[in-house]
């Protein structure tokens, strides 16, 4: 199927945190993010991931309404060890890494704010 849109590859994915500061903190010390620019006037930050051309936007609300929606999924080369990583930085997953073999392992962790992140490790390339 082809449409119109021409997309350019980037993507920023916004999420609602209850406080800016701390949430930009945590995706910079845990994630390693990086801060493009901030808006205080409107209680907006955006963080660039080492996935090129995909940001984090985060939007600071009273009451985050995390009930669902979208899983930030980031694919790693390592899961065992990205996930060994955050666990020494005292971030919980929930549950065990799910292999599904010949095609990928999960793992899945929350931010402050309860939004569900997720590393992936593609294991169909692999022999």
């Amino acid at each position: 199927m082809t449409t119109d849109i021409s997309f350019d590859g980037g993507l920023t994915c916004a999420l609602e945190c209850s406080d800016l500061d701390r949430a930009i903190a945590w995706y910079k010390d845990t994630l390693g993010f990086e801060p493009l620019f901030r808006v205080d006037d409107i209680g907006w930050c955006e963080l660039r991931s080492p996935v090129e051309k995909v940001s984090v936007g985060l939007s600071q609300v009273e009451q985050p309404a995390v009930q669902g929606g979208a899983t930030l999924t980031f694919g790693v080369s390592d899961v065992d060890a990205a996930r060994t990583t955050l666990e020494a930085r005292g971030i919980a997953f929930d549950g065990d890494t799910l292999t599904i073999p010949g095609m990928v392992r999960l793992a899945t962790f929350y931010d402050l704010d309860g939004n569900k992140l997720m590393f992936y490790q593609d294991l169909s390339q692999q022999g």
